[in-house]
Order: C-alpha cells, then sequence, then structure tokens
C-alpha cells in the first residue's frame, strides 16, 4: 500500500471514528444512562423518572401522579399507561423535560432505563483511546452462511442474563497465516454482521469482557472485509447500567488484535 493510499485509508478510519465518539456522547445516548431498573409486579418509584412502574400482561405500565406526564409519539400521556408487550430486544423512549426514559425487554425482562443529558458519566466523558489505524487489520474473510439462522445463547455483562442471538453464518480468515473464524449474528442494517469477540488484548489493553465489529455482509461463499480498526467497545465498557451480551463460543481469538478502541480510562 502506497503512503498516499495509507494516508487515504487513516484519514477515512478517523472520519468515522470522530462520527461513532459523536453518536456515543448523544446527550440520550447510553453515557446518558443514570439507573438500571428491572421492573416486576410490585409498583415502584424510581428517584430519576416519574411515575410508579410495574409490569405484567400488558407489558410495562406506568402510573403518573397529577402534575407528571410524559411525550410519547408526539402525544402527552398522564395518568395510567400501558405500553403493551415488548419483544426482545426492543424498546421504546418516552420524553420527560430534558430526559428521555428508555422503557425495554432485555434477557426477557421489562426495564426501565432513564437517560439524562447531565448525566455523570456522559458529563466526564473525554473519548476513548485507541490502536494506531493499520491497513494490515483490514483482512479479507470468505462468510460460509448456515441453512437457517442457528439460535445461539450468550452470556451476559449482567450475572444471571442470557441472551439469545440468531447466528446466520461464520466467517473465515487469516492472521499471519493462522486460519480463524468468527460466528456472526445479522448486524444493525440488511447488509452487515454484527461479530462480538475477545481476543488476546482483551482485559490487558482492551475491555476485558467483548468488543463489537460490524463487517460488510455478503452472499455466502463470497468474501468481505473484516476491517478490525473498527472493531469498537459495547455500552458496557462505560456504565454499570447496560445489558450487554458477551462473545458466543469459539470467538475468543488466540491472536493479540492490537486494532481498534481500547479500554476507556474510566472504565
Amino acid at each position: 500500500m502506497t503512503t498516499e493510499t495509507t494516508s487515504g485509508f487513516t484519514e477515512a478510519w478517523r472520519a468515522w471514528h470522530r462520527a461513532h465518539e459523536s453518536a456515543r456522547a448523544d446527550p440520550h445516548g447510553f453515557l446518558a444512562v443514570t439507573s438500571l431498573n428491572w421492573l416486576t409486579e410490585e409498583p415502584t418509584r424510581f428517584p430519576d423518572a416519574p411515575g410508579t412502574w410495574h409490569t405484567g400482561p400488558d407489558g410495562p405500565v406506568v402510573e403518573l401522579d397529577a402534575g407528571e406526564s410524559l411525550e410519547l409519539d408526539g402525544a402527552t400521556v398522564t395518568g395510567r399507561h400501558a405500553f403493551g408487550p415488548i419483544p426482545e430486544r426492543g424498546g421504546v423512549n418516552a420524553g420527560s423535560g430534558d430526559a428521555v426514559i428508555e422503557v425495554a425487554r432485555r434477557g426477557g425482562a421489562d426495564i426501565v432505563r432513564p437517560r439524562h443529558p447531565d448525566a455523570p458519566v456522559l458529563a466526564a466523558y473525554t473519548g476513548t483511546t485507541t490502536f494506531e489505524p493499520d491497513p494490515a487489520w483490514t483482512l479479507a474473510a470468505r462468510f460460509e452462511a448456515y441453512d437457517a439462522p442457528v439460535d445461539t445463547a450468550v452470556g451476559s455483562v449482567v450475572e444471571g442474563l442470557e441472551h439469545v442471538y440468531g447466528a446466520v453464518g461464520e466467517l473465515a480468515f487469516e492472521v499471519a497465516g493462522r486460519p480463524l473464524r468468527l460466528v456472526a449474528f445479522p448486524g444493525f442494517t440488511p447488509d452487515s454482521l454484527l461479530v462480538l469477540f475477545r481476543d488476546r488484548t482483551s482485559g490487558v489493553s482492551t475491555y476485558p469482557a467483548v468488543r463489537s465489529l460490524s463487517v460488510p455482509r455478503p452472499v455466502s461463499g463470497e468474501e468481505t472485509v473484516v476491517d478490525f480498526n473498527r472493531a469498537v467497545n459495547l455500552p458496557c465498557a462505560y456504565t454499570p447500567y447496560a445489558t450487554c451480551p458477551l462473545p458466543p463460543a469459539g470467538n475468543d481469538l488466540p491472536v493479540a488484535v492490537e486494532a481498534g478502541e481500547k479500554t476507556p480510562h474510566a472504565e
């Protein structure tokens, strides 16, 4: 790769990471979460959200006192409001003044997770350090799709919580001539794959539990690119109020991937 090409690669990476950092520091992003509350049938009030909350056959329910309200889908909600059953990994956001109240379902349980723009974690955030971008960590990979998605149970940073994802295939690639594989899940867009992994830098220079990587999704048997320079931290690297999944069995790479984001300083 020529110097000019390397310069272009580095600039493209820096632009991508600036955009990623900007999204991470959104006033209502995960750095703004102030608590993680697991709903039960017992009505409970939380100090950082309006109303009294419980869950049951109608899904999450909030009982708002006089003078309390939420903004939901452009309408003002008062009194009792049932959100209805929420699908796994789904959720809705309700406005409350300058805050957002996330109502979601994780690991088979309903949660309320307020997000305040003056949250201490967000206020203290100054950015995430990374390895220097290196084209050598942009690797050709072959995507081998499964005949049908395979339900794959993975752990969570929350003890006792389990996530189930439908694995869609494996990525086969080489590092320094060594053949390696990673199980892939559906990405956040139809043309992408999501990879959760650990490697020999985990717990040394990178966050110990997990890093994630988005990979362009090709047709089965065709090549794509695994760019470890774009490996990023999940919310659990920054806040105790996350329910992040852990990598599936087999996604613990026996090499040191010295690329992508490092452990946040304030972890």
